[in-house]
Order: structure tokens, then sequence, then C-alpha cells
């Protein structure tokens, strides 16, 4: 962490735009600020400021743009690829949202928000509920994670299947440019067709073309009646075709459609202790699922009924009040793996392919990995609704965790080659930042990451924001 002080330093002069109060420069203060959320990148940075509106804001980059400071966006650092670390040198200053705080409208009738850029997700959820009304984004960090991180990393989430990606649910931005002025698209309207849609710039770009400071979001009508089933299930490929026999007969009712295998409730009984599961005996597939319709559970249960010697389902129960609802979502929670850490090293993949690929990417990368390493244990599990599969590879028993670890290029390359192969992404909701930058140079079309470059070299010349990130270097 740099020590700069006198006047020259940059926490000096942005001090004078937001107070002396709201610029860190100690380094154990500033440390979270600095790590990513998964302890694998610790930057260097001379300062976080926080300012307090986006003309603030528009200030302090104006003033890095004039003295060449490389500058950072973050909102709640809860990011999984480094995307929010500062790697610009000493001199970087790490520009956090958190006090963008400002609820600014909740408009029942147009069905949409005005939100600050520093408002979490859980209370922007919770201001949309007051007023009658749903946002649908849900993540696992929504009480920590910021609107701006998630619309600059595009956050997708358990609810995509209906509701989609961030992306489909920004209507405007407001973002302050690199060179500090103020683009206000806070646009309110769902039919606008006067040139480029800006906005979609900014969203997914992690930081590098701009701060978000202000969004303008979609909310929807407050979900029906919701009906809840944990399903066991053979194999993946059987919960591909529930999942198909699920919408034909209850249409788009589908809000969640998640994959759980075996080995993750395994792991999690062994860290946590013992959990209280629906079935009486173990079984090698699970899926959760959630429909949204009148008499949900009734019609629900009716339609598994009618699948379960069809395709061979092993067992389902259907949740019966909120409280077993909430108790089979916790299974959900326990199979994600943020124990899995204790069983070894882990070797972590966010990735998506074709909804009728995931069976063939979880057999194929199996017997792949396990042919360059046996014994290593294969984790697959995610939102199977948008072909989201977090593909996490553990240590085999015994093994050692620095041997493990260093043989992650090849295993990415493993698992990112087959991801390519059947059509898919090597980052489905997490984004690129800095944990997978050169993947992405090595397998990104050529004629695309000169676009992107164009792109960032029209908006950030000199490019001071967020550097380092997504783009590899030429």
């Amino acid at each position: 962490m740099s020590q700069n002080v006198g006047p020259s330093a940059p926490q000096a002069e942005i001090a004078a735009i937001v107070g002396a109060a709201h610029v860190l420069h100690d380094p154990e203060v500033t440390r979270s600020y600095r790590l990513d959320a998964r302890g694998l990148f610790l930057g260097d940075a001379a300062c976080v400021v926080r300012p307090g509106s986006t003309a603030e804001t528009a200030q302090v980059v104006a003033l890095c743009a004039a003295r060449g400071w490389p500058v950072v966006p973050q909102g709640g650092n809860t990011g999984m690829v480094g995307g929010g670390v500062p790697m610009g040198g000493a001199q970087t200053v790490i520009l956090s949202t958190e006090r963008l705080r400002t609820i600014r409208s909740v408009d029942p009738d147009e069905m949409v928000a005005v939100v600050d850029a520093g408002v979490t997700l859980a209370d922007l959820q919770r201001a949309a509920e007051a007023e009658g009304c749903h946002f649908p984004l849900s993540l696992g960090s929504q009480e920590s994670c910021r609107i701006g991180g998630n619309i600059s990393t595009n956050a997708g989430g358990i609810h995509v299947l209906r509701y989609g990606n961030t992306r489909d649910l920004v209507l405007g931005l407001e973002v302050v440019l690199p060179d500090g002025r103020i683009w206000n698209g806070l646009r309110r309207l769902r039919k606008d067709n006067t040139g480029y849609a800006l906005r979609h710039l900014f969203i997914g770009a992690e930081g590098t073309l701009g701060v978000v400071t202000a969004a303008a979001l979609k909310l929807f009508a407050r979900p029906g009646e919701i009906g809840t089933a944990f399903v066991a299930l053979p194999d993946p490929a059987t919960a591909v075709a529930l999942m198909r026999g699920l919408r034909q007969r209850l249409g788009e009712s589908l809000t969640a459609f998640e994959l759980i295998p075996r080995i993750a409730l395994d792991f999690g009984i062994r860290y946590i202790g013992p959990i209280r599961e629906p079935f009486a005996r173990p079984y090698p597939w699970h899926v959760l699922v959630d429909v949204t319709l009148p008499e949900a559970a009734a019609r629900l249960e009716q339609a598994l009924a009618e699948m379960v010697e069809p395709l061979g389902l092993l067992d389902a129960v259907i949740a019966q009040s909120e409280g077993q609802r909430t108790a089979l979502w916790h299974l959900r929670e326990i199979g994600a793996g943020g124990h899995q850490h204790r069983a070894g090293a882990i070797i972590k993949h966010d990735i998506s392919v074709p909804i009728g690929k995931v069976p063939t990417m979880i057999a194929r990368g199996t017997a792949r990995v396990t042919a360059e390493l046996p014994g290593t244990r294969v984790v697959a599990f995610g939102h199977l609704g948008d072909g989201n599969l977090h593909y996490n590879l553990v240590q085999p028993e015994g093994h050692d965790p620095s041997d493990f670890r260093g043989r992650t290029g090849a295993m990415n390359r493993i698992i990112h080659d087959l991801v390519v192969e059947l059509g898919g992404s090597i980052s489905a909701e997490h984004g690129i930042g800095l944990l997978k930058r050169d993947e992405l140079g090595h397998y990104a079309d050529p004629v695309e990451l000169d676009l992107m470059r164009r792109i960032k070299d029209a908006i950030d010349p000199a490019g001071l924001m967020n550097p380092g990130k997504i783009l590899p270097p030429a």
C-alpha cells in the first residue's frame, strides 16, 4: 500500500472534493477494498475515496484524469474474478460507491425503480416490495452486493430462467465517463429507438468504461403462489427432460430450476453437520424447482406425477408451507459449496453451455479431469434453467493442495476447451475481471477482441479506468 503524504498525494487533493473523512489511506483500513472476495488478489492503491453524490464522483474522476491517476470503481467488492482489485500501481484511486445509497423513486405505475449505484440489492428488493412490486434479481450476496456492481458484472443468479440477467432488467443508466463528464442516460422507457443503446456498453464492462452512478430498473408484479419441489433423479439428462416436461405442462411459470449433485450435499453434511434431507435414502442427482402460478403446489405435484414413470424420476417432495420451502432452498445453499474448500484445494469454473449439452459437459468434463488426475472430485451444480454450471474441481483425498493448485492452468484448459467445443462460454455470470483475462485472450474471436479494444480506446483513451481488467494485453 502506498504511503503517499503531502499536498501532491492523491488523497490530499481528493479530500478537498469529498472531505477528509471519506478518503481512506491507512493500509489496514483499505485492505478489504484492495483484496478480492476470494482472497486471490491483493492490489496497491493510494487511497479509497467514497463520494457522496454523482457530482462529487464526476469531480473526483475528472481530477484523476487530469493527474493521470488510475481509477477502480468498486461496489460491494463481492465479485468472484478480481474485477475490483486495483492493478494500476501505487497512484491508483479506488472509487467506492458505498455512500451513493439513495433510492430516488419506485413507481408502481411505470414499474420502474431509479436508484443510486451504491444501493444494495436487498435494499432495492425491500423498497420494491413496500410498493407492491418485485425486483427479481436474486444472489447469495444480496445483502452486501450493490446495484452498480450487479450492472457492471451483468449479474445472473437463480431467476435468470424467467427474468433474464441484469442486462435484461436495465432501462437506463447514469454514468461518469473516464474524463469526468456525466452521461445522463436514465431513461425509463421500454421503447426508445433513438440510435445506439449506449447503456449496453457499460453493463458487463466491469468498470472499464466508466463509473455507473445510478440506474433505472424494471420492476415486476409480486409473484403469486409459488410451488417448490425437490426432485431426485438418476442423471442430468433426466433433469433436462424434466424441465422440458414441466414447460410443456405449466408454460412459462418456471422461475428457478437448480441442479444439485449428491456430492455437494455430502460435503455439506461432512463440514456443516447433519442436515434434514427430504428423502429416506441418498440419490445421485436432484433438482430444486420453483413455479409461480395459481394453485402452484397442486399443479406442480400433478405435473411431476405424470412424469414419474416416463422419465424414471426417483422421488419428489412438494413444499406444503413457507417453512418447508425455505428448508428445501437451504439444501441448495448447502450444495452451492461455500464450505467445499475445507475438503482441500479447489479449482472453480463459472461456465455456460446450451441446456441440452449440460449432461455431456458434466460427463465428458469428469472423464477428462479424472484422466488428468485420478481421484479429482467434480462438483457440478448450478442454474440448469439457463445452462449455467459452477464446475468445481476438488483435489483428490490426501493429495497435496499445492500440487493441485499448480494444475490450475491444465485443468482450466481441459474444462474451457470442452466448453468451447460444446458452443458455450467460459464465463456465465461472474465476468472476466483479472482471473479470466488471459483465458479470454486465448478463446475470444480476434475480431471480437479488436472491437472491444476499439471501444475501450474510444471511451478511455488514457486507459485509466480499471486498468488491467477484461482485455488482455494486445
